[in-house]
Order: C-alpha cells, then sequence, then structure tokens
C-alpha cells in the first residue's frame, strides 16, 4: 500500500522504517522473509517519491509514506547528516523505541535528540546484510533495557548476526567488520590480477576466485576454526607451504592489524 501523503487513518504501526535505501531495503526484506514480522505491521517513510513508488512495488503489502506515520518504534536507515530530524520525526509520530543504524552517530546525538523517556540503540550492520549474510554490531544509550536490546536485535538478526559491544568498542567493529568485506573483495583482486598475469583468461580467473572465497568462507562457516582448517590445507614441505611462507615473510598478519587499527583510528576522527 503506497500513498503520497501522510494520512494513514488511525493506523498506528508497530515499526517504522524511515529511510528505505539499500540497508533499509535489506532489513525490511530479512524482516518480512523471517515471517517474525508482519507486513501490514509495517510502514516505511521514504522522502524520495522514485524510491517510494519502487518500494510500494517491490513490498506490495507494506505502507509506504513521505513522513512517519503514528508508530511504537521506528528504524533510522538515513545518512548521517539527516539522522537527527529523522529521530525527532519519529518521536513525535510516537515511537518509544528508536534504532539507528547511521554510521558514525553516537548515542549522546541520538539520545539528544530523541528526548527523555525513549529507548535509543545504536547498531552498525555491515553490507553482507544486503543478502542476509551480515554482522552488526549494537548498543544501547542509558535507561535501555533487556527488552530493547531484544526487539532490536530481531531486527537485525533477520539479516545476519548481531553482537552487543560497548559504544567504545564500534570504532573497532568498524575496522573489523564494517571495512572487512573491503579487505577481502582487495585479495580476490589480487588473486585475479596474479591469474591472468600468469596466462589465464579473466573470465576464467573472476569464476575460480569467486569460488575459491565462497567455498573458503562456507568451509569456515561449518567448521568455525581457522588454524585448523589452515593446517589441515597446508602440508609440510608443499605447496601451500611455500605460499604461506611468503606471505609469513612480508608480515601479512601484520599488515592486516595495520589497516585495522587504521580504519578504527579513522572511525574515531569521523565520528
Amino acid at each position: 500500500m503506497s500513498t503520497d501523503t501522510n494520512s494513514t487513518g488511525d493506523t498506528t504501526f508497530d515499526l517504522v522504517l524511515v529511510g528505505g535505501g539499500n540497508m533499509g531495503s535489506a532489513l525490511l526484506a530479512g524482516m518480512l522473509d523471517s515471517g517474525e514480522f508482519s507486513a501490514r505491521s509495517i510502514a516505511v517513510a521514504e522522502i524520495d517519491a522514485d524510491r517510494r513508488a519502487a518500494l510500494a512495488e517491490r513490498f506490495s503489502r507494506v505502507t509506504v509514506v513521505p513522513a512517519p506515520p503514528r508508530c511504537r518504534a521506528a528504524v533510522m536507515a538515513v545518512k548521517p547528516a539527516g539522522v537527527a530530524e529523522a529521530v525527532r520525526a519519529a518521536v513525535g509520530a510516537g515511537a518509544e523505541r528508536v534504532l539507528s543504524i547511521a554510521a558514525g552517530v553516537r548515542l549522546d546525538t541520538l539520545a539528544g535528540a530523541a528526548g527523555a523517556g525513549v529507548a535509543v540503540l545504536r547498531a552498525m550492520p555491515n553490507t553482507p546484510a544486503l543478502i542476509g549474510r551480515g554482522t552488526a554490531a549494537i548498543c544501547g544509550a542509558e535507561g535501555v533495557g533487556e527488552d530493547d536490546f531484544e526487539w532490536a536485535e530481531r531486527i537485525l538478526g533477520a539479516v545476519g548476526i548481531v553482537e552487543r559491544l560497548t559504544e567504545s568498542q564500534f570504532d573497532l567493529f568498524t575496522g573489523l567488520a564494517g571495512s572487512g568485506p573491503a579487505y577481502v573483495f582487495l585479495v580476490a583482486e589480487a588473486l585475479i590480477d596474479v591469474a591472468v598475469e600468469e596466462g589465464l583468461d579473466a573470465v576464467r580467473a573472476e569464476r575460480i576466485v569467486r569460488e575459491l572465497l565462497a567455498g573458503s568462507s562456507l568451509l569456515l562457516a561449518q567448521e568455525g576454526d581457522p588454524v585448523a582448517l589452515r593446517e589441515r590445507v597446508t602440508s609440510p614441505g608443499g605447496t601451500t607451504a611455500a605460499g604461506i611462507a611468503v606471505l609469513e615473510e612480508h608480515d601479512l598478519r601484520g599488515t592486516i592489524a595495520a589497516a585495522v587499527r587504521a580504519a578504527a583510528a579513522r572511525g574515531r576522527e569521523l565520528g
């Protein structure tokens, strides 16, 4: 159901998703696919008319409107510059719980916009949430209770796993899991490049590397012990051992650690 006004009758929605961009849409799709959320109990507030039309077509049973309607809770999936205004609008529409996924916007800013009596939580999902395999960190402002955390975890859990952290740990999470997908993609680029340099055509190299990383990730997810998996594939004196020796010689571990710390430091500067 879509409308270009904010008239939703006497309906009070259990949840309003403010912002229907990539991450907002991924959250909505995950929630609906989980079976734990009713489409009729959710509204999406999206300011862009073209995006509203696309959302209404994709999520035909969800109410799509330009601004937050009456609601009990809200998720902020807008750009950081607009999150305080979005929080005020949602609270003005009745939200008693607010979960923000806006990058870098801290709890004190969110709580200041929400005012007294509103449970305020902050989360950071990473981009694999777009395919339902995300990792999110979550923290809460003063006064947030167990029920509030469980509510937020149900939402974020629809697109991946959720870890409760202190806000002081969020910058580390950013450097590790937020920026982490780019590190993996860079490894994929490097593997493809060397394969092409050594004579494979690009299409075949890309296919091999995609399946290499997808299969290895699935194996790690199933068995959960990277050390044991590495040792299993690394025979003494064999081909893998030769490759690992070069990586260790060039301090791969130290380089990765430096990258995570640099990204975390940048997060502190920005936030």
